[in-house]
Formats: structure tokens, sequence, C-alpha cells
């Protein structure tokens, strides 16, 4: 059997659930993995046969997504050949983890393929989601279009819904509260941060940056370009994690049980979802509006969070069950 994992390269999500899935795939067959997307700092260990430009969203300095840069990474030229050019009908079974140039290769060439995603939970509408018009929700539900969804998510929400998949590395982790404050939030400049965080003396901050290319302190602030062996010690060590409105980061710090705190980005539909999901839960989150942030931080520093999530390890029940499901023969 010949298998293609199409993976979304924007942010490290979806790289990092990849490499929890990639070596289940492989037990089925001969397994190919394209790569679409620039803005991911995690990298995969296997080899990657086709590696696209895609179309990535890029991370600004204030907050959001940075539209301007966006458009010039934008290549619409580029990502039509690319689709025109993927042998898709010698596989046997094609799984797409929100990567939008093999999902309309699909579609152009007649070809069903399956999501495996986080995104693809959204086609329920039993999943939270604010009550609000935004253009973002139809880049949601068009970006990369399967025939058929398996989705994650922070609840079982539908029958095709299951819980996140929280990486064996991070399972592995002794967790354990050394005091310190974890921070990943790689739409905002670390200078920004460091400013914030300096205004609360008698906490710890270990922020991981996006914009920073060497490691630096300033007074209670550590700042350190991103680097997953670095940040998952910390994340394992910390009292909570602050950070963007992600699902891969959130749902590993609920899993070692640790205070959690989002800021989702703006003009970022799918993290306004997952703040709006978390917000239910009773987690704290700092909106887009929120002008001074300070006083939602230092509450959130100064009193215990108490939460209960379950997301037992079913991944490989989940790759068996698709594989049976959807694999031509």
């Amino acid at each position: 059997m010949k298998i293609l994992y199409a993976i979304q390269g924007t942010g490290n999500g979806h790289i990092s659930r990849a490499r929890e899935i990639i070596p289940l795939l492989q037990k089925y067959g001969e397994l190919d993995i394209l790569v679409s997307g620039t803005q991911a700092d995690v990298k995969l260990s296997q080899p990657v046969k086709y590696q696209l430009h895609g179309f990535s969203f890029i991370f600004g300095k204030k907050g959001g997504v940075d539209h301007y840069k966006t458009w010039l990474n934008m290549n619409l030229f580029r990502f039509r050949k690319d689709m025109k050019q993927l042998p898709l009908k010698e596989y046997n079974l094609i799984v797409n983890d929100f990567e939008p140039v093999s999902a309309w290769a699909c579609k152009l060439q007649g070809i069903e393929c399956v999501s495996l995603s986080h995104q693809a939970a959204f086609k329920s509408k039993k999943v939270p989601r604010p009550r609000t018009l935004d253009w973002g929700k139809l880049i949601l539900s068009r970006y990369a279009p399967t025939k058929y969804h398996i989705g994650f998510h922070f609840d079982r929400y539908d029958s095709f819904i299951h819980t996140p998949v929280i990486r064996a590395e991070i399972r592995n982790l002794k967790s354990e509260n050394l005091g310190h404050y974890t921070v990943y939030l790689p739409a905002i400049d670390d200078k920004r941060l460091v400013k914030l965080f300096k205004q609360l003396p008698n906490v710890t901050w270990q922020v991981f940056s996006k914009h920073s290319k060497v490691a630096y302190q300033e007074e209670n602030v550590f700042v350190e370009p991103v680097n997953n062996e670095k940040f998952n010690k910390s994340l394992a060590t910390c009292e909570g994690l602050f950070t963007g409105g992600g699902f891969e980061g959130p749902a590993e710090a609920l899993y070692l049980k640790k205070k959690l705190l989002v800021a989702p980005m703006r003009f970022q539909f799918e993290q306004q979802c997952n703040a709006y999901a978390l917000k239910q839960f009773g987690l704290p989150v700092i909106w887009g509006s929120t002008r001074n942030w300070l006083p939602i931080i230092k509450n959130w520093v100064e009193n215990p969070q108490k939460h209960e999530f379950d997301f037992p390890d079913e991944t490989a029940q989940i790759i068996d069950d698709m594989v049976k499901k959807y694999a031509r023969v």
C-alpha cells in the first residue's frame, strides 16, 4: 500500500502531531510525506518527498497575522503548478492535515482524501465558536477541502472528533513545578513581552520567541529562540503556560496539569474558536480587544487554577480505523 501524508507547515502544531502519526502510518505500507508552508520551527526526522511552498500565514509582531508579508509570500502560479504535478493516483490512501495543495489537487483530479486534523473538527456544528462575522470562517472551510473528516479537539463534541494527539515525548515527561512561567506567543515581538513581564518582577518568565535569533535575559525575563527540546523542558517544569490560541500547545499544557492562559491571534478565526472553547471550561482568555493585559496576567499568576481533562492515548487505534475505512485496495 502507498500512502501520502500531506502536512501543513504553518506553525508548529501540525508538524508536532505528524511526528507522532508518521511511525504509525509507516506500519501500513510505503509512506511519502508532503509538507507545504514556511512558518514551522519544528522539523521532521523522516525524509520529506514533496516540500512545497503552499500558502502560509505570516506571523506578525503585534498579536496578529502580518497581512502584507502574507500577501508577498503568496505565489498562486507556483501553487497551481504544484497542484497539477502531484501524482496522486498512485496512492491508496491520502491523509491531509490541513494542507491546501494536495487537498485542491485531489479535488481537481477527482480523488478522495481524508482530513486528519484539528481543523476537521470544525465540520461539526457542535464545536463551540463565537458568534461573529469573520472572513476566517470562509478560509477555514475552503482552505483544504476534503471528503472525509477525522477531527481533534479539547472534547469529543461529535462522533468523528477525538481528544488531542499528545506526543509520546510529552506523555513521557516528568511534570513538576519549579515556579517559572513558560510563554509562547509567536505573533508578538519578544521586546514587547519583556516590557510587559518586567512589570511583574517577582515572577520568572521563560519566553520562546520566533523573532529572536539569540538567547538573552532582562531582569526576570529569559528569552530563547524557539527550540523544541528546551520548550518541552520548560513546559514540564513550569507553573503555567501563556500561549496563543493554537491547539497542540494548550492541549499539552492541559495534559500536564499546568495553569493555562491564552491570547488568540487577531484576525485568526480558528484561534478565536479555540479560545472560545477553552473559555467554556472556565479558562482565562485575553482577547484582541483587551488593551491592558497586566491585570489579567497578574490575576492568573496569583491564583490557582483547577481543571480536569482526560486525553487518553488512542492515536494508534484512530490510525488503524482510518486505514481500514478509507484506504483504496
